[in-house]
This record gives C-alpha cells, sequence and structure tokens, in this order.
C-alpha cells in the first residue's frame, strides 16, 4: 500500500496535475505543510507519494531492500489513475526517482509528462562530489550525516543546518526532527554509483532545476550543472537551505515554481 495525499484543486478550471516527491529520509508530509494547499489554491490538483518504506507507505521493516528502481515503481503506480499528463516535481532524492522513471520510456509506456521539476536535485552523476565537499567544508555535519544514513538519529543542530540556512523556530525543528526516518541503504548506495539514471536515455519534457543559494547538502554550483547536464531551465534561490518546501521563506520557492509552469501555459 502506497501512502499518497491528494488535494482538489480550488475554484476555477483545473491546471495540470502536480506530482511531488519526496527526498530521503521524509515522507510525502514534506510537501502537506506548504506546497500542496497552496497549489491546489492556485488550481492545480495535487498529489505527494510517500515512496515504499516512507511515510505511511507499507514496507519499513524491508526499507534497506528498496532502490531507486523500485521507488520508479512507486512512482508509476501513482501516476496510473491520472487522467492528464502531470508535472513531475522531485526533491533531492526524488529528482533521481522522476529520472529513473522517465529513462523507462516507451518501452514501459511510462506516461508521458507535462513537465518536470528538479529542486535541490542529486545530481544525474550522483551523490559522491556532494560528499566530498560535505566531508571537507563541514566535517562535523558530514559525521552526523553519515550516523543519520546508517539508521542513527542525528542531532537537532545538524538536523538544522543540513536543511535550513536561516532561523527556524524550535517548535519546527522539534516537529520535523520527530517525523525524520532511516534511509534505505540501497538507495544511498544507487546515489552514490550503482543505480543512477542514464541521462543520454532520458527524454525530458520542459525541465526547471531550483537551487538554493546556501544549500548545505546540494551545493547551487552542483544544481547548477545538473540544469546544464539536463538542457533544463536554472533558477536560484536566494538565501535558503536545502528544504525549500519547509523553510520558512518556502513561498519564494513555491512562487518560483509556479511562475515557470505558467510559462510552460501549465
Amino acid at each position: 500500500m502506497l501512502e499518497l495525499l491528494a488535494l482538489p484543486p480550488g475554484a476555477g478550471a483545473a491546471r495540470a496535475p502536480l506530482m511531488f516527491v519526496h527526498g530521503a529520509y521524509v515522507g510525502a508530509w514534506c510537501w502537506a505543510e506548504h506546497f500542496l494547499p497552496w497549489f491546489a489554491a492556485r488550481g492545480f490538483p495535487v498529489y505527494a507519494l510517500s515512496l515504499r518504506g516512507h511515510g505511511q507507505s507499507a514496507g519499513r521493516e524491508r526499507l534497506d531492500s528498496f532502490g531507486l528502481a523500485e521507488f520508479a515503481d512507486d512512482l508509476e503506480a501513482a501516476l496510473e489513475g491520472l487522467e492528464r499528463s502531470p508535472v513531475l516535481i522531485g526533491h533531492s532524492m526524488g529528482a533521481l526517482v522522476v529520472q529513473k522513471y522517465l529513462e523507462r520510456g516507451a518501452g514501459r509506456e511510462a506516461r508521458r509528462a507535462a513537465a518536470v521539476a528538479f529542486l535541490c536535485p542529486v545530481p544525474p552523476f550522483g551523490v559522491l562530489p556532494s560528499t566530498f565537499t560535505l566531508a571537507w567544508t563541514r566535517p562535523a555535519l558530514f559525521a552526523e550525516i553519515n550516523a543519520l544514513a546508517g539508521g542513527h538519529r542525528v542531532s537537532r543542530g545538524a538536523l538544522h543546518e543540513a536543511l535550513f540556512a536561516g532561523p527556524v523556530d524550535n517548535e519546527r525543528v522539534e516537529r520535523y526532527y520527530a517525523r525524520m526516518q532511516p534511509e534505505s541503504r540501497r538507495a544511498i548506495l544507487d546515489m552514490t554509483w550503482w543505480g543512477l539514471p542514464q541521462a543520454w536515455r532520458l527524454d525530458l519534457p520542459p525541465a526547471l532545476v531550483l537551487g538554493a543559494e546556501r544549500d548545505a547538502l546540494i551545493a547551487a554550483s552542483v544544481a547548477r550543472a545538473t540544469a546544464q547536464l539536463l538542457g533544463a531551465q536554472y533558477r536560484e534561490l536566494p538565501g535558503m537551505g536545502h528544504a525549500v518546501m519547509l523553510d520558512p521563506g518556502w513561498r519564494t520557492a513555491a512562487e518560483a515554481l509556479e511562475g515557470w509552469l505558467a510559462e510552460q501555459g501549465l
């Protein structure tokens, strides 16, 4: 069973459906606080998927056996009931899940996406460059992230540093900390090298990459390189950290995405 959060569009003609795909260590809940109601109010049917083993989806006890290919299966299943071609929006690891889905192309009769947006994406060439940069520039945070990858809890200070660039009130940090979860070790290996998407096989629709100026995990320069590699438009969110959908300035990210969708006629 997959958890799929959904909100109908507000009054007026419905725009293209949006499917949000979360990153590592979280679930669909990360989109529900701000992005889902905000985009629904602007006429979009909105959906947020919890990949297997995440959020309220089944499979938590077998999480380490799932990789990017299985997560792409989940995205494929979630899209089956949609009547219109969706916009696929992936954050961090979710960007690779979207690419693994699109890599299948006509061979698996993957539903054609109307557009795609990658927010602070793990790049198609994997996390190793970002990992080395983090280890060199922020060794304490690197150690905490490694502990999280090993199934241990991290400090609230490390969570704040990893996800946000500016101040966030303690109540929010505590709430997000309580909902964080382990990530699949196989998925982490896939993001390192083994299961990366083959960029040359992607038949991308109109694409956007949103980078965050002060992202501690996926530097803006890496997001910009991803856009160049994929032939996508690139826009940068000033002053923001990695978790753009939960950041106090989340509206800046939402408006940048909605503005780009309007430019595409979606």
